[in-house]
């Protein structure tokens, strides 16, 4: 049997992108690039593993006004962790997102949050519709978990720089997790294994973190 992509070499492994058996070739050379590959196909797990880390200067990461020490995000982990599952739950459940549509949609939402702090809110979608959904279901669970926090605490406790300090946050590991690839979804993909079991709106939760040290 040929490969299905190719038509030329030997299929030598099923492809769940395509339907059918292609050869190990086009699976390395179209993974994440013209295929859009199921995260847990089993090539694109073993590939995973020899993935390195984009090498990012920390100097060049948007927003360097934002400080994030390691105390900020442990005594706001639980922010984190919500903000985190916001992201993940919003890409896994809106059809065909990949890394770099939640690249936009982290930087819209940080533009955003940003008018906050001038008190003259205005809110910024990107103009590709994917990453737009995107942006309007990681708002809509943000507001959800700040709602059940309130009402669980009597008070208010996430203030909107902390907000923004989390997104500026997810936004540097996708800057650092994204693999270069078009349709590529390995900073999705790492959430999905730091937090585990996100469906549905973000709760509160203890299990799972999102600080890699």
């Amino acid at each position: 049997m040929t490969c299905k992509i190719c038509g030329i070499r030997r299929a030598k492994r099923s492809c769940p992108a395509v339907g059918g058996e292609i050869c190990s070739i086009c699976c390395g050379q179209q993974r994440e690039v013209t295929l859009d590959c199921p995260l847990d196909c089993e090539y694109l797990a073993e590939a995973r593993k020899h993935e390195v880390e984009n090498p990012v200067n920390p100097d060049e990461f948007p927003n360097q006004d934002v400080r994030l020490s390691d105390k900020f995000l442990r005594d706001n982990e639980e922010l984190l962790v919500a903000v985190g599952r916001a992201v993940l739950t919003a890409a896994l459940s809106t059809p065909g997102a990949v890394d770099f549509d939640l690249r936009e949609a982290l930087a819209a939402l940080i533009r955003t949050q940003r008018t906050l702090e001038s008190g003259l809110y205005y809110e910024t979608l990107p103009e590709n519709t994917v990453a737009a959904e995107l942006c309007r279901r990681i708002q809509e669970a943000i507001a959800e978990f700040r709602r059940q926090e309130t009402e669980r605490l009597q008070m208010t406790r996430t203030r909107d720089t902390d907000v923004l300090g989390m997104l500026v946050f997810l936004q540097r590991l996708e800057i650092t997790r994204n693999n270069g690839r078009k349709r590529g979804r390995a900073f999705l993909d790492f959430m999905r294994r730091q937090l585990p079991g996100s469906t549905g709106q973000p709760t509160p939760a203890q299990s799972g973190s999102l600080i890699v040290t």
